[in-house]
């Protein structure tokens, strides 16, 4: 991947979109350093660390890089548009209308990308209204005077934080017209190494009080944190680029004096194929019972309040639910999007075959069942990385900074980016047919 990216300096073009990137990277960053107007950083700050127990405020922090708890202009960050593109593609399969616009093209595709800017913009205005909501409860709020001026500043942070995301979609959209990979998962990717220093600071920091206090727990528990998600970062790696591929064999035809076919090639399946998405459904289910706390305080002993014990972060209901909850999105979201039958019919209509299965029917069969186990290992793979942090806190006592989330997003956008500048670098060295 370095060997990716020093190549890809050398080019003149390439160098241009990788400065563009960051320059865009940059402009997002200072963006999460301007404050919202009207709010108390210091009360939100002791708020949030006081709540930070796997609400959807923590999920929201995730996506924002750390802006979220910093109440900045870029507080929502890409977590709207992220939601919005994960409701549409649902539609997609559900709604005649949408599915049409999928088939279109790349008309299609700019209808159902302008949808899915309109729905983010809806989402924007509710998270927005409902931060501002949990702020004012929790006295973060310092414009309160009289109904019309509270109602004035409700109005100015609600747009700003629809302002800061809509801006955050407009820098995505920028990077995928003259810079490198996707923009909306580039910026994901910066706010997320963004927050690698605080980790770093924190570490010390408990190796530090350990050796204060006198207790090794810390002192060991720390180096070995850091080994454990190097080690993480490893195996996301190789699973990332794990692949079942089905051989294919095409049948030999004769067009005039041409011979079309006989060639062997291979169907690629990767085992975790749907990506981090599961985890990010399973997490949004997870957060309801706790954030409904936020706003509903139930009575000591009662059902709700033993409910809601049991939707903790660290109660074991909680993290056997979270892995049960990520394996069924996973098939979901696999099923979603990858169609046997399809591939059968379409393998049966240019000759070719799977070897020693008949096409039509058996093969859809044959490519379903190979589906389903690849689908569940892939789906195992992401509930151990999902429930690891939450096993190790339990067992140790210390919160794993970079969750397995976290080192998921960034190894993904990583390798894809690298993939995108050997493609790019492969159809610039590719010296053509008339040389």
């Amino acid at each position: 991947m370095i060997e990716a990216f020093r190549n890809a300096w050398k080019t003149p073009d390439l160098r241009n979109k990788l400065l563009f990137t960051f320059f865009i990277i940059v402009i997002y960053r200072v963006g999460g350093t301007v404050p919202a107007p009207f709010l108390d950083s210091a009360a939100l700050a002791s708020w949030f660390n006081q709540n930070d127990t796997g609400n959807i405020f923590s999920y929201l922090n995730v996506l924002s890089g750390g802006n979220f708890s910093k109440a900045t202009i870029m507080a929502l960050s890409v977590g709207p548009y992220i939601n919005a593109q994960i409701i549409i593609q649902l539609l997609t399969y559900a709604l005649p209308p949408l599915e049409q616009l999928s088939k279109e093209g790349g008309e299609g595709r700019k209808k159902l990308n302008k949808i899915t800017k309109y729905t983010a913009l809806g989402i924007s205005l509710f998270q927005g209204w409902m931060y501002y909501r949990t702020m004012y409860n929790a006295g973060a709020v310092t414009f309160v005077g009289k109904t019309f001026e509270r109602y004035f500043a409700e109005a100015i942070i609600v747009l700003v934080f629809t302002a800061g995301a809509s801006l955050t979609i407009w820098l995505g959209d920028r990077i995928n017209e003259k810079g490198i990979g996707n923009g909306i998962s580039m910026l994901l990717f910066a706010g997320i190494i963004a927050r690698i220093p605080t980790a770093l600071i924190n570490y010390f920091g408990y190796m530090r009080d350990g050796f204060k206090a006198g207790e090794m727990k810390n002192v060991i528990l720390v180096p070995l944190i850091i080994i454990v998600e190097i080690l993480m970062i490893a195996f996301i790696i190789f699973m990332n680029n794990a692949e079942r591929r089905i051989p294919i064999q095409y049948a030999k035809r004769v067009v005039g004096r041409r011979q079309y076919g006989g060639q062997n090639t291979y169907i690629p399946i990767k085992i975790a194929m749907s990506g981090v998405l599961p985890i990010i459904f399973a997490m949004s289910f997870m957060s309801i019972p706790s954030t409904l706390e936020l706003f509903i305080k139930p009575k000591a002993g009662s059902f709700y309040d033993k409910f809601l014990h049991w939707f903790s972060y660290t109660h074991p209901f909680y993290a056997c639910l979270y892995f049960v909850l990520i394996i069924g999105f996973n098939y979901f979201y696999v099923s979603m999007s990858y169609n046997p039958v399809e591939i059968a019919n379409q393998l049966r209509q240019n000759n070719g075959g799977v070897p020693g299965i008949r096409p039509g029917k058996p093969t859809s069969d044959y490519l379903n069942k190979i589906l389903k186990k690849i689908t569940l290992v892939g789906a195992v793979f992401l509930g151990l990385i999902a429930i690891f942090p939450i096993i190790f806190q339990v067992l140790t006592g210390l919160p794993i900074s970079m969750a397995g989330t976290s080192i998921l997003i960034v190894v993904s956008v990583a390798l894809e980016t690298a993939r995108t500048l050997e493609s790019q670098m492969m159809m610039r060295h590719h010296s053509g047919f008339l040389k």
